[in-house]
């Protein structure tokens, strides 16, 4: 007997911002592993349960849905954001591939979510409106050195950069240096956004200018996202300013 196992993106925070399809297959499953803080924004019904572990405990949470979807269940492992942008799907492809042959013949459904960088976005304008890239500032699960390189070239290549995982306590300077690194490539007018917990009620979005931007501003719910040489604010009377990248680039300009 096997089981279904949905991996389900909640989306930034704000129940508005979940999609339809994830709230059918919120109501579907019967058990649901995730972050408590994930879980926490679930509101389950008699006959539902959640399962709450540690953020860093991916691949044993992966582990626990599996066994249970093998026993039959409808399960749902969730995400904020989306689930496939650093989060739990590549976690749970990890387990299938490396797992008993049993979870290769559960029936797994990746439902999309809005992810952070998208939601911080809409709040300012079109801030991705051109190519871009997303990176990781976390060095848990590779070298640090590598960051700096993928840094490095982005900037080179023009990209839009959107960080995750900017600082956490265990490695508070890293904003600070990927800031200064992107600095030796980008002028110090480029802008940055800083949005945290958007749709939430402790949301936050700051505009800086990257040689002035403090790390400080950003915690582990902080999305930023660095502008390119292209991206452009416009000022607004009375209003927040617009930050957008042109569609266009280079030789394809109009």
């Amino acid at each position: 007997m096997t089981g279904r196992l949905f991996v389900i993106g909640l989306g930034p925070g704000n129940p508005r911002q979940m999609t339809p399809e994830a709230k059918a297959a919120i109501e579907e499953a019967s058990d649901f592993f995730g972050y408590a803080p994930y879980l926490d924004r679930l509101a389950l019904r008699p006959g539902q349960e959640g399962h709450a572990s540690d953020n860093r405990g991916e691949l044993a949470r992966a582990g626990a849905a599996l066994d249970m979807a093998a026993l039959g269940k409808t399960v749902a492992v969730v995400s904020g954001g989306d689930p496939g942008v650093f989060a739990m799907a590549a976690a749970m492809c990890e387990a299938i591939e490396k797992g008993p042959d049993a979870w290769r013949a559960i029936e797994l459904t990746v439902v999309p979510g809005i992810s952070a960088m998208l939601a911080v976005a809409a709040r300012v304008g079109a801030p991705l409106g051109h190519d871009f890239c997303v990176i990781s500032l976390s060095d848990n699960l590779k070298p640090w050195e590598l960051i700096e390189k993928r840094l490095e070239l982005a900037a080179q290549a023009g990209f839009v950069i959107a960080l995750y995982n900017p600082v956490s306590r265990a490695r508070p300077w890293q904003l600070g240096r990927a800031f200064a690194l992107l600095g030796s490539h980008l002028p110090a007018a480029t802008p940055v956004i800083f949005g945290r917990a958007v749709g939430r009620p402790d949301e936050r979005i700051e505009l800086a200018k990257l040689g002035e931007a403090d790390p400080a501003r950003a915690d582990m719910a902080t999305c930023v996202i660095i502008g390119s040489r292209e991206t452009r604010v416009i000022e607004r009377a009375g209003k927040k300013p617009l930050v957008y990248t042109p569609r266009f680039a280079g030789e394809a300009r109009r």
